[in-house]
């Protein structure tokens, strides 16, 4: 039996578009998003941001279509402001 070489992860990233949507960390959506940790979980308390998929004890993801959409909405919003 051949050892698994050190640092090369078992599971590698898949495209979205092959197995469905992806799961985003809270750092991923603050990065996409622009937002703060806090900014995120008011826009949820406020229901303007998306809520978070349970993933086990205290871990949560968000879906990266609902991030997106999120976004679209946001410069959509802004698309009609300026036209």
């Amino acid at each position: 039996m051949q050892a698994q070489p050190q640092n090369v992860p078992i599971f590698k990233a898949v495209h979205s578009a092959n197995l469905g949507d992806r799961l985003l960390r809270r750092v991923e959506v603050e990065h996409k998003t622009g937002l703060s940790r806090s900014a995120i979980y008011d826009g949820i308390r406020k229901g303007t941001f998306p809520e978070p998929v349970p993933l086990g004890g205290k871990s949560v993801a968000w879906l990266c279509s609902e991030i997106d959409a999120w976004i679209a909405d946001k410069v959509a919003k802004r698309n009609q402001k300026s036209a």
